[in-house]
């Protein structure tokens, strides 16, 4: 199930290909994993870079998904 598209920054990023976005008006931060990019590959990204996303539910909890670099 996905939700409403968000926005939120880069936080972290792994040389494993996952990191994590801090989101707008939340206090938890959401994982993401670089198959979920669109428009920009893993190497392109760096903390601090805006995004916006959909968060999906997955059995680790929520995932970040259509990751894109606004």
């Amino acid at each position: 199930m996905t939700y409403n598209r968000m926005n939120g920054t880069i936080k972290s990023l792994t040389e494993k290909g996952f990191g994590f976005i801090s989101q707008e008006g939340q206090e938890k931060d959401v994982f993401f994993h670089s198959s979920s990019l669109v428009g920009v590959t893993f190497p392109e990204l760096h903390v601090g870079d805006a995004v916006s996303f959909e968060v999906e539910s997955s059995e680790k909890g929520p995932r970040a998904v259509n990751v894109k670099r606004v």
